[in-house]
């Protein structure tokens, strides 16, 4: 992710990436802004912003004429069950109407999205603009730029988006912004341009556009739908989802390597060759596995360890033995994962979408309608349906996650270690007792929140809207997947750690393996306050600023390079 030292400005018109779009929410990347240039994409949002004005003035002479002017959805008609209610007979009333939908439409309610959501919204809505199929003029796309580049900060709620038609309400909230109250509104109308956050305050939108250095701006017909009808908040949602839970994967083979060492586990189970039997995932992740490992005297397979017979047979529980199976499924989900979410950041899913020059295998069929077309590129089931799948992977690596932390906290089970992992005066002390208490609430609450969110729908808009994604809330539910996940990482770590260092000192004539000791030395690195390094833990302490340390490790991609 790119700093924000060296950050650079990313043309619109290319095509995004998930890296890039990562670095625009987080490290202080931005978007150029649009130019007059030689550019397919650039001409196309010409013209079909020319192609709305020109329907705009057949429309009023048609009403000039006393005769009933051609009905364009969302253009001079309603919206939703409101779409044959009435067609609207000149362009004053269409611009009403544009605005009109942001003010009615911003009726989130919740916690406001973060900043690194909110900035991914914000691009994601842009870069589908400047692909030209929504009438949404150069000006506006360039008003959204510069609130992405100066920081405006919409306050924008997390709840409210049904994922069809696109995210409605948070996306309203997200541009109310931008737009300029109409002459006729009441100057004191609560909300009218939104509200941002600036300086750490909540403030008007009027107020933090002006404190950029913003103009607000009056939006032509269609534009109002053009800004919010899309999936731009449930994708920005599933993509740093997605970043994150890459970064959780690495640490979470990271923090199985430990978990094996202070458990001498058996090498046998990491042998790739016994993996790639089965599928490469799996057989990559054994191979960091036993890479992790190389060189170690405490995994049996290269010395032979004396234990008492107390230790059962020769394998290990499932949580290390199948850990190889579990990381390359939860891999291969996140490729899957990876593949949709690439195709929806540089989606067109607005509606309607604007045909400005025959671009169709049948031009006559523009001819003989519209170049205005009603489709259902909002609908948001891409993105649900692979968020309900991530929440589950990710469920699953907290869950095996949790297991390794009972193993080694158990000491009927984990092979001659103190009970909870305390050395000194067990019993006054509680040790690590109740890290494995906390992981397993995170995971009985992952097990509520992987419940599909996409196999529900309720019928909206006069049953208009019919079948709907409910995709923003699969997103948000994965994301909180993600941050629980990261805490049981991180007691894992804290734990993994404190049971291999004890290892160590009771077979002092052993070694953790190369890539194991460098985790364990990241690890005792941290600090848990000034000048205070995470070490080894002899006695009850506060446990919390150590798993703080730890999840803010793994925020910043630490233990990335380290598996």
């Amino acid at each position: 992710m790119t700093s924000s030292t060296d950050a650079r400005a990313i043309s619109p018109l290319a095509e995004l990436t998930i890296e890039n779009l990562v670095s625009i929410a987080r490290g202080g990347n931005t978007l150029q802004p649009l130019t007059p240039r030689d550019d397919a994409r650039y001409a196309r949002i010409e013209q079909s912003a020319a192609w709305i004005n020109q329907a705009m003035i057949e429309v009023e002479q048609a009403a000039a004429q006393d005769h009933e002017p051609t009905a364009y959805y969302a253009i001079n008609t309603g919206f939703g069950d409101n779409a044959g209610r009435a067609t609207f007979r000149d362009r004053g009333q269409a611009e009403q109407l544009s605005r009109k939908l942001l003010l009615s439409h911003s009726i989130g309610v919740g916690d406001p999205l973060p900043y690194d959501v909110v900035r991914a919204a914000l691009a994601l809505r842009i870069v589908s603009l400047t692909h030209g199929y929504s009438g949404v003029r150069v000006e506006v796309i360039n008003t959204l730029i510069a609130m992405l580049n100066r920081g405006v900060y919409p306050v924008v709620p997390a709840q409210g988006s049904l994922g069809a038609s696109g995210d409605l309400a948070p996306l309203a909230h997200l541009v109310l912004p931008l737009s300029a109250p109409l002459a006729d509104e009441a100057p004191d109308l609560p909300g009218a341009t939104g509200f941002c956050f600036l300086d750490g305050k909540i403030v008007t939108g009027a107020v933090a556009m002006a404190a950029a250095g913003i103009p607000q701006m009056r939006l032509g017909a269609k534009e109002g739908v053009g800004l919010i009808n899309g999936t731009a908040i449930s994708t920005a949602i599933a993509v740093l989802a997605l970043y994150d839970a890459r970064q959780l994967l690495n640490a979470s083979i990271a923090a199985a390597a430990l978990s094996a060492e202070a458990m001498l586990a058996f090498r046998d189970a990491f042998l790739p060759h016994v993996h790639r039997l089965r599928n490469r995932y799996q057989a990559e992740a054994a191979a960091r596995l036993h890479d992790l490992v190389d060189g170690s005297t405490l995994i049996r397979g290269d010395t032979t360890i004396d234990l008492p017979a107390s230790d059962g047979p020769p394998q290990d529980a499932y949580s290390l033995r199948c850990a190889p199976v579990i990381f390359g499924a939860v891999a291969r989900t996140l490729d899957h994962v990876e593949q949709v979410v690439a195709d929806e950041l540089n989606a067109v899913t607005d509606n309607p979408l604007i045909f400005a020059s025959a671009e169709t295998d049948d031009p006559d069929y523009l001819a003989r309608l519209t170049k205005v077309i009603s489709g259902g590129n909002f609908h948001g089931e891409p993105i649900a349906l692979i968020m309900d799948y991530l929440a589950t992977a990710l469920a699953e690596l907290g869950s095996i996650a949790e297991r390794r932390i009972f193993l080694l906290t158990d000491p009927k089970l984990n092979r001659g270690l103190p009970p909870f992992l305390v050395p000194d005066q067990t019993g006054l002390n509680s040790g690590l007792m109740i890290a494995q208490y906390t992981a397993a609430s995170l995971v009985s609450e992952n097990k509520t929140l992987a419940h599909p969110a996409s196999v529900d729908s309720i019928p909206s808009s006069g049953n208009r809207e019919d079948h709907v994604s409910m995709s923003t809330i699969a997103a948000r539910k994965a994301a909180q997947i993600v941050v629980n996940v990261r805490n049981i990482v991180a007691l894992e770590l804290l734990t993994a750690s404190q049971a291999l260092d004890l290892r160590l000192m009771q077979m002092s004539d052993r070694q953790a393996g190369t890539g194991s000791q460098r985790i364990l030395d990241a690890i005792r690195a941290l600090e848990i306050a000034p000048d205070q390094r995470l070490g080894v833990i002899r006695a009850d302490v506060p446990l919390a600023p150590y798993v703080a340390a730890l999840n803010g490790a793994l925020r910043a991609g630490k233990f990335d390079h380290l598996s």
